[in-house]
């Protein structure tokens, strides 16, 4: 237990910068060109930069290693960061994002393959338990503490913390002996290309209108609370989010012993897309409060069914390219989405980006259950094995 608590206390303050790092490009751009538009934007070029480039990242680690993409990536975002938060010019704020996202170190991608080195077997639900508590603290810390320093008199120190954070954690996990010693998942010879499986694309398809969502939505909701007068609630909101979708997690760890993954990804995708379709009508305030703490139930669920899914589908070799070429496409749907969602917030109504929300969980939905017969090999009861990897990657993932 004692290598687990030295990889949870040191990619803690890591964990905790990518939990401040869009809310504080957001207010930080807004405060300084009273855009809410440039706002939207330079998330976006953010997020895409650091999206593309993922699957690129996940590859090289698949294949050298973690400690030499930490060592690198870490110093030079945290001193992006810092360049950033002293940078003033509409322009070079805008620039400046997309530089940054470039350099987003791969702190997830690394975290995820140590757990199977760091826990036995036999322990590796208390040790999840136990992260799900640090993940829990976070995920609600993260957000209320950058939304509060942005706010605050002293805006600046907002993402000063946030790359005093990277900094520390980064460099905490490069120089633990269990990421020196890590060594990739041997690949097998003349297996098929990991974008070449057609359960991989219906995966694609799927992830492109969910991160298209999430884009909007966390774009879309700082907006929303900025235009009605109430920016300082935005916080909470992205909190309670965080600490029901850890509770879906949990919820999902227990359904998932007595149900195959697909089976449980798809009727919990149902229930995603209900609690998902009266977004358009709240307010930023209880509604929406309530509506995204029951959004957050769900994609907690979700996700740990979803890598669930990956597991039983990708090929042996590409346990993180695999999860970085997702997010590629993913995450470039999301950056896609943020960077128009504060467009059309500013120009028209954020209650437009709330529609657009629901309607891209939908169409995600029905991708799925167009494309079930391609994901059969997950319609079985995960193992033990692929059950933990899969909840390990989901609160990866929850920051």
């Amino acid at each position: 237990m004692h290598g687990v608590q030295k990889l949870i206390i040191s990619s803690l303050p890591a964990r905790l910068a990518y939990g401040m790092i869009l809310l504080g490009i957001f207010f930080k751009v807004e405060q300084s060109t009273d855009s809410i538009t440039l706002a939207g934007l330079s998330v976006g070029l953010n997020g895409l930069a650091s999206s593309v480039t993922a699957g690129i990242r996940s590859g090289f680690i698949d294949k050298y290693g973690l400690t030499l993409p930490l060592r690198y990536f870490v110093p030079a975002y945290s001193a992006m960061i810092v360049v950033f938060n002293y940078t003033h010019g509409r322009t070079a704020l805008v620039v400046i994002a997309f530089i940054l996202g470039l350099t987003s170190p791969p702190i997830n991608l690394a975290v995820r393959p140590l757990w199977k080195i760091v826990v036995p077997v036999s322990s590796q639900r208390s040790s999840f338990a136990i992260d799900t508590a640090v993940m829990s603290t976070t995920a609600v810390i993260g957000p209320v503490l950058v939304t509060t320093l942005a706010l605050s008199s002293h805006p600046i120190i907002a993402l000063n913390v946030c790359a005093a954070s990277m900094l520390l954690g980064g460099i905490a996990l490069a120089l633990l002996k269990v990421t020196k010693d890590w060594r990739p998942e041997e690949k097998i010879s003349g297996a098929q290309h990991l974008l070449k499986l057609p359960a991989i694309r219906v995966l694609i398809a799927e992830g492109v209108f969910i991160g298209l969502a999430y884009g909007i939505f966390e774009t879309g909701v700082p907006a929303f609370t900025t235009i009605e007068g109430v920016a300082e609630r935005t916080g909470l909101i992205f909190a309670v989010m965080a600490i029901f979708n850890i509770f879906g997690s949990l919820l999902a760890g227990l359904i998932s012993k007595k149900i195959s993954s697909l089976r449980a990804f798809r009727r919990t995708y149902l229930f995603w897309v209900i609690v998902c379709s009266p977004l358009v009508l709240t307010n930023p305030d209880w509604t929406l409060l309530t509506i995204t703490a029951l959004l957050g139930l769900a994609g907690g669920m979700q996700m740990v069914f979803y890598w669930e899914i990956v597991e039983a589908v990708r090929p042996i070799g590409a346990a993180t390219s695999a999860m970085g070429w997702l997010w590629t496409f993913e995450g470039t749907a999301a950056a896609f989405g943020a960077s128009i969602s504060g467009y059309i917030s500013e120009t028209y109504s954020p209650r437009y980006c709330l529609a657009a929300v629901s309607i891209c969980v939908a169409i995600g939905y029905l991708i799925i259950a167009k494309g079930f017969r391609l994901l059969l090999a997950a319609d079985r009861l995960p193992t033990r094995s692929e059950d933990e990897i899969a909840l390990s990657t989901t609160l990866d993932n929850s920051n």
